[in-house]
């Protein structure tokens, strides 16, 4: 998993509450468990005006040109702003696989669901929740300025506009660990991988019917 420490890059607001799971990835790109290739499918009914299916060409398909990540000025973006609840409905990991994918790093709204914003932190992303009434302003800024920026400072928790506000949000120790170090779950396990091995031998020699593949 990528480390996420600093980072700064244009905003793409998402003007939209309750987007769901489905909205962000859906149905039919879930057969691939390959962590990777979602990126052209990410906000697939809204990006285009066809019906997407798996391994499918995007690059010709016909775009959407009202919708918000087809739009020139907020080309690159990999800041995703959005409304509260972002990331409801049904658990899958291909959400933040698409949007890391795509080269979202960061999402900033006034609420999350939770087990997308759990999903997020093992997955490299920084969800960030603000106020409703910042993430009001965020919007207005967005709208107001082509290329507009914000910087994201993990280390110290804080949100940089470009007129210099400055917005704490909250992370926990762990996560925030985590995120820092580049570690998701089978990162943390191989921080043992020494102490497994040894576990592994003095087990094996103790009851090796247990270990056949070794003898």
């Amino acid at each position: 998993m990528r480390k996420f420490e600093q980072h700064q890059g244009i905003v793409a607001p998402l003007d939209r509450a309750n987007v769901d799971t489905d909205m962000i990835i859906p149905k039919q790109f879930l057969k691939s468990i390959k962590r990777t290739g979602f990126g052209p499918n990410l906000f697939d009914e809204l990006r285009y005006l066809d019906e997407g299916q798996p391994d499918q060409d995007c690059s010709q398909r016909p775009k959407n040109p009202d919708f918000v990540l087809n739009q020139a000025r907020y080309e690159g973006a990999s800041v995703l702003l959005a409304r509260e609840n972002f990331g409801c409905g049904s658990s899958r990991e291909h959400a933040p696989w698409a949007l890391d994918d795509f080269g979202i790093r960061v999402v900033i709204a006034p609420s999350f669901a939770e087990i997308f914003f759990n999903n997020c932190f093992k997955n490299g992303l920084l969800p960030i929740v603000l106020d409703e009434t910042v993430v009001d302003q965020l919007f207005r800024e967005v709208a107001a300025s082509e290329g507009y920026q914000l910087a994201i400072d993990l280390e110290k928790r804080v949100v940089v506009t470009p007129a210099g506000d400055r917005f704490e949000f909250s992370v926990d120790d762990f996560r925030r660990h985590c995120l820092l170090n580049g570690l998701d779950d089978i990162g943390l396990t191989l921080q043992h991988a020494d102490d497994i091995k040894t576990y592994e031998q003095r087990r094996a020699a103790v009851t090796p019917w247990l270990f056949p593949a070794a003898h």
